[in-house]
């Protein structure tokens, strides 16, 4: 179920909402544990129930895992655990790439189709090998198996994120807040659920028309034109960053209104003045699980630069794999753990004598994670380099591959630049109007975002309501569009 359906904005949400605040009033907040978790499960498997009995095995497998690993830790009762989960994922979403490469290299037909990547399965898969780990650390509190499952299962962060951990998330189920209804929570939640389909169904969808043209044609092998080609990685880059804004905004939105606060997953990322700055900005959870949990165990940076540069090129290159089951996410991997390295090693050496301004600074950095979108978009190495070639004018026969209709997209793709390069971000927005109201204490520097709502910006509220007003009219028109970080 997309969060951009009106089947989830105008049935499924208010239902759901509606049974968790009514079993509170009558049997308390933690009644409400097992009414999110069927919640979840249903919008898990909604177009395919079938995934129920993954999801729900995996669940089980893993919690079962941890506790025996509690019980008495052990190394090979972890190895157990994290093979069984790499298994997993390596058979639902990796088998068909291995099978077709081996197939290459042996000049025989060994492809193994018709598997399906069930929705998820990187997300969830990750978080429960943490849990896992953190097990055998001896850094886990046993919990309750419906608590557990809730944190795998909870609907606003399971499908694409942010990569919870369960100290940050389980907690919170027996918490204060939770599953009450407070006004100031729903309030702000409502505030971000909006941003985020605004971002998501008027900017994202509203650039995939130029995207789509100019990769569809790459794909097919036509030229493209320099123009073209520079149009469609544009439009790709804003897409992606508003498709996944839009969704972190709405997941950290859904989450409020059931008294849970979400990590924040994307913090302005093309503000970044820096690769280093921008994977702090960028898919933040999954940064901090690749940190934690690969580029520390692999020796992190203790050991010299040439092994930091390798255990750097390791973690991104694994990273990439992990958002795609081709190499041409692996090459995207590739090129962001060489730049990482690049920017490290400028830090240590000639950053202390050459420095860029503010705004060169945040421009090389956009175009060179924009240059390797190139890979992560492109549905092939032909089409890739392709798309490389007419961004550099190297296409000798190029021509126009953009049909008329997707011009309109033109004034999307400017707002898009503008919003990020120079707005706040929902969080941000959502601070500055907590501190805009006369009398009020602004809240301290390390107090969370997702506070209490104390003033509406008139102006802001209604201009909000308006769009979101006109990305519901779109939806009913037009239809949903997947968010792109669903396929990993």
């Amino acid at each position: 179920m997309l969060f951009s359906s009106l089947i989830f904005l105008l049935v499924f949400l208010p239902l759901t909402a509606a049974a968790v605040y009514g079993v509170v009033k009558f049997a308390g907040p933690r009644a409400a544990v097992p009414v999110l978790l069927v919640a979840s499960l249903i919008f898990y498997s909604w177009q395919t129930p079938v995934y129920f009995f993954l999801i729900a095995g995996s669940i089980i497998v893993n919690y079962a895992l941890g506790r025996m690993i509690l019980d008495g830790p052990s190394r090979l009762k972890l190895v157990f655990g994290v093979v069984f989960n790499l298994a997993l994922l390596g058979w639902f979403k990796y088998i068909g790439l291995f099978s077709s490469t081996l197939s290459d290299l042996a000049r025989a037909d060994l492809t193994i189709d018709g598997v399906v990547l069930p929705l998820a399965i990187s997300f969830f898969t990750f978080q429960q090998i943490a849990y896992l780990v953190d097990c055998h650390e001896g850094k886990v509190d046993p919990y309750g198996f419906l608590d557990y499952a809730l944190f795998v299962a909870f609907f606003p962060q399971l499908i694409a994120g942010p990569i919870v951990h369960h100290k940050t998330v389980t907690p919170q189920f027996s918490g204060p807040r939770f599953a009450r209804f407070f006004p100031e929570d729903v309030a702000a939640g409502l505030f971000l659920l909006a941003v985020g389909l605004v971002k998501k169904v008027l900017i994202a969808d509203g650039l995939a028309p130029l995207a789509d043209g100019v990769f569809d044609a790459a794909g097919a092998g036509h030229e493209v034109t320099a123009a073209d080609a520079w149009v469609g990685v544009l439009a790709y880059s804003f897409q992606i960053y508003f498709d996944f804004s839009g969704y972190s905004d709405m997941a950290l939105g859904l989450a409020l209104l059931f008294g849970v606060k979400l990590p924040m997953n994307f913090n302005s990322p093309y503000k970044a003045r820096s690769i280093v700055d921008f994977w702090r900005r960028w898919h933040i959870t999954l940064s901090s699980f690749l940190r934690d949990y690969l580029y520390i165990p692999l020796g992190g940076n203790r050991n010299g630069a040439v092994m930091r540069y390798r255990n750097l090129f390791i973690v991104m290159l694994l990273g990439g794999l992990w958002h795609g089951a081709a190499w041409t996410f692996v090459v995207w991997g590739g090129l962001h753990g060489a730049y990482l390295c690049v920017n490290h090693a400028w830090e240590k050496s000639l950053g202390r004598n050459i420095t860029f301004g503010p705004a060169v600074a945040t421009a090389i950095t956009f175009a060179a994670a924009s240059i390797a979108w190139v890979f992560f978009r492109a549905d092939s190495f032909p089409a890739a380099f392709t798309m490389l070639a007419g961004l550099f004018g190297l296409s000798a026969d190029a021509g126009p591959v953009l049909a008329p209709s997707a011009l309109y997209s033109y004034p999307i793709l400017a707002i898009a630049a503008l919003i990020a390069f120079a707005a706040p971000n929902a969080l941000e927005l959502l601070e500055k109007m907590q501190r805009a109201r006369p009398g009020v204490a602004a809240p301290s520097a390390s107090a969370s975002p997702l506070g209490v709502l104390t003033y509406r910006n008139t102006a802001v509220m209604a201009g909000l309501g308006a769009l979101a007003a006109i990305a519901l009219f779109v939806l009913m028109t037009s239809g949903p569009y997947e968010f792109i970080y669903f396929q990993f």
